[in-house]
């Protein structure tokens, strides 16, 4: 078990991230959304997930925040937990992205119970190219993009707010307007 895990470990550490050039305009809906390769830990799993191979199977959340373990965050990823066979039914699959790194990732997904995928952007790339990254403090700004069946942007909350139930109403109706 240690060994698997440590394997998987040296093994993320040789994944390449892999983002197109990024022009420095922050995504709008409509545009293509910004493909990438990152390490995804579930409670259960450790994967490599690739962007492009989940375009056509639903609309994806992609839930930028903080860290892993802090306040908000923990709110944030408990109310898509707690959400989320309704966001399933509206047609999304959820995926959090921070800079963690994948075993904190597992750990906090399986302290949390979290049915869903955390992404580790420990090198903040796919951050900054949807324009979730504070450069000032290190750590991804708490933002929400919804990737359409197409690969579209369709969806963007660039100040979504964990402590208030607003942002993720928008969010569902955005949803529901995609089904």
């Amino acid at each position: 078990m240690v060994r698997s895990t440590l394997v998987w470990l040296f093994a993320s550490l040789l994944v390449s991230i892999t983002i197109p050039a990024f022009s420095g305009s922050p995504l709008k809906v409509g545009d293509n959304a910004q493909g990438f390769s990152l390490p995804c830990a579930t409670k259960d799993t450790m994967i490599t997930l690739d962007l492009s191979e989940m375009i056509g199977k639903n609309n994806i959340i992609l839930a930028f925040y903080p860290a892993d373990w802090s306040g908000g965050c923990t709110k944030e990823m408990c109310t898509m937990r707690d959400n989320f066979s309704g966001l399933a039914s509206l047609g999304a699959t959820v995926y959090g992205i921070s800079g963690d790194y994948a075993y904190s990732h597992r750990e906090w997904a399986r302290h949390l119970n979290l049915p869903f995928g955390l992404l580790s952007d420990h090198s903040h790339e796919v951050a900054k190219a949807y324009s979730s990254y504070n450069e000032e403090t290190g750590f991804n700004l708490r933002t929400v993009y919804v990737v359409d069946i197409s690969g579209k942007i369709a969806y963007v909350d660039l100040a979504y707010k964990a402590g208030t139930s607003d942002s993720f109403e928008k969010l569902k109706a955005a949803l529901a307007e995609l089904k």
